[in-house]
C-alpha cells in the first residue's frame, strides 16, 4: 500500500517538514496551558498559532469543534502533499477513515453547564453535530468531495493505528483506490485533565513541563496531554503509478490484538501486543530480523513502558532501536497513531530515526536500544509503530521505503 501524501497539525509544528526538523532536535513542547489553569496538572502540549479561522474560514471553523478542526486542515494537506484534485478524482472511489478516541468534551463542558444553570433555551443546536466523533470523518467527506466509506474508529489510543489499517482493508478489499486515514484529538480540557490525574496516569511534573514527557526514563511518571492530527493518504500502488505519483512509502502490514486482562493496565508481559506486532510482521511478509526501527508508543507511564518493552523482547531476539515521539508532543490520543505513523515514514525517506526527548537515565528495568541525544542512521528500511490504548487494545503497523 503506497503512502503518497502525509499531513500533519501537531504541537511540533504543522507540515511534514517543519514537524521532521522539531522531531530530530529532540525539542519537547509542552509548556503552561492556560485552559487548565489552577489544576494540579496545568499543562499540555499544545499546537501553537493554530487559527482556524484563517485556515477555514469563520463559517466553517464555528461550526467545528476543535477535534474536526485539527481534522481537516490535516486532510488538506495530505491530499495537496499526494498532489491529488479533488475536482477531478471519482469521490466514489475515495474512503476517509479516522481515529478518534472520544466524543468532544469541550463542546460538552460548555454545553452541560448551560443546562445545569437552567439554560436549556442557550444549548447550540451544533452541539451534537459538533461534538460526535463521526463528524470527523463526515466534515472531511463533505470537505473533499469523498462519497466513498467514511468512517470513525475508537480503540482509545489506538485509534489512529487502526484507522490506518482499516484504511489499507478498504484498499485491499478492492472498496476503494485510495482512503484518507489517520486520526485526530484534542484532549486538552480539565475534565480530561482531572479524569487523567485521577488514574495517575499524567506527569504532575509542573516546575518542569518541558521535562515531564519522558518516556523509558527512571524517572518518569506520567504521560503529558497533547492535541493534533495526522492524516495519510493511501493509495494502491498501481493507482499511484498510473497518475505519476511517487509513494513516501509503503505500508507493507498490520496487525491488532487485545489484551483481555485489565481495564486500563497494559498486560505486564506485553502479551497483546506481542500478538498484534506478529501479526502485523506476518501480514508483511516479513521476518522481526527484517525490521530496523521500532516507533514505540512510549507514554512514559510506570505501566505502560515496561509492558512494551517486554512485549518486543517477546518478539525480537534483540529489539532494534527504538524512538518514542511522545516525549516532544506528549499523548495525543486518537490522533497519536497516525501521527507517529507519519513520522516512520519520514524515518524511512530520511533514512534517520530521531532521538527520544527527555531520556537522561534508562530504567534498568527496560532492556532496549532507545535513541537518545542525537538522531542515529537507519540502518534497515523497514520500521514498525505501534500503539495500545484502554481496554487491551493494541495495534501495529509494518512500514517499509520505496
Amino acid at each position: 500500500m503506497a503512502v503518497t501524501g502525509l499531513g500533519l497539525v501537531t504541537p511540533a509544528g504543522t507540515g511534514a517538514a517543519a514537524v521532521w526538523e522539531r522531531f530530530l532536535g529532540a525539542e519537547p513542547t509542552a509548556g503552561p496551558d492556560p485552559e487548565l489553569a489552577g489544576l494540579n496538572v496545568d499543562f499540555s502540549c499544545q499546537v501553537a498559532d493554530f487559527d482556524p479561522s484563517a485556515l477555514l474560514g469563520g463559517r466553517l471553523a464555528r461550526r467545528l469543534d476543535r477535534f474536526t478542526q485539527l481534522a481537516l486542515v490535516a486532510a488538506r494537506q495530505a491530499v495537496a502533499d499526494a498532489a491529488l484534485d479533488p475536482a477531478a478524482w471519482d469521490g466514489t472511489r475515495v474512503g476517509v477513515v479516522l481515529g478518534v478516541s472520544a466524543n468532544s468534551v469541550q463542546t460538552y463542558a460548555v454545553e452541560y453547564a448551560r443546562l445545569e444553570q437552567g439554560r436549556a433555551d442557550r444549548v447550540s443546536p451544533l452541539m451534537l453535530p459538533r461534538s460526535i466523533p463521526n463528524m470527523a470523518a463526515g466534515e472531511v467527506g463533505l470537505d473533499l468531495g469523498i462519497c466513498g466509506p467514511g468512517l470513525v474508529v475508537s480503540t482509545a489510543c489506538a485509534s489512529g493505528t487502526t484507522a490506518l489499517a482499516l484504511g489499507a482493508d478498504l484498499i485491499r478489499a478492492g472498496t476503494c483506490d485510495l482512503v484518507l486515514a489517520g486520526g485526530t484529538d484534542s484532549p486538552r480540557t480539565p475534565m480530561t485533565a482531572v479524569a487523567f490525574d485521577r488514574l495517575g496516569a499524567l506527569s504532575r511534573r509542573r516546575h518542569d513541563p518541558a521535562g515531564a514527557s519522558r518516556p523509558f526514563d527512571a524517572d518518569r511518571d506520567g504521560f503529558v496531554l497533547g492535541e493534533g492530527a495526522g492524516v495519510l493518504v493511501l493509495e494502491r500502488a498501481e493507482h499511484a503509478r498510473a497518475r505519476g505519483a511517487r509513494p513516501r512509502a509503503y505500508l507493507a502490514g498490520h496487525g491488532a490484538a487485545g489484551d483481555a486482562h485489565h481495564f486500563t493496565a497494559p498486560h505486564p508481559g506485553g502479551d497483546g501486543l506481542a500478538r498484534a506486532v506478529r501479526a502485523a510482521l506476518a501480514d508483511a511478509g516479513l521476518a522481526p530480523y527484517e525490521i530496523g526501527h521500532v516507533n514505540a508508543h512510549g507514554t512514559g507511564t510506570a505501566l505502560n513502558d515496561p509492558a512494551e518493552a517486554a512485549a518486543l523482547r517477546q518478539v525480537f531476539h534483540r529489539p532494534p532501536p527504538v524512538t518514542a515521539n511522545k516525549s516532544v508532543i506528549g499523548h495525543t490520543m486518537g490522533a497519536a497513531g497516525a501521527i507517529e505513523a507519519a513520522v516512520t515514514v519520514l524515518t524511512l525517506q530520511h533514512r534517520l530515526i530521531p532521538p527520544t526527548a527527555n531520556l537522561d537515565r534508562l530504567d534498568d528495568a527496560i532492556d532496549l536500544d532507545v535513541v537518545a541525544k542525537a538522531p542515529r542512521p537507519l540502518a534497515v528500511p523497514a520500521a514498525l509503530s505501534v500503539s495500545s490504548g484502554f481496554g487491551g487494545q493494541n495495534a501495529a503497523l509494518v512500514l517499509t521505503a520505496a
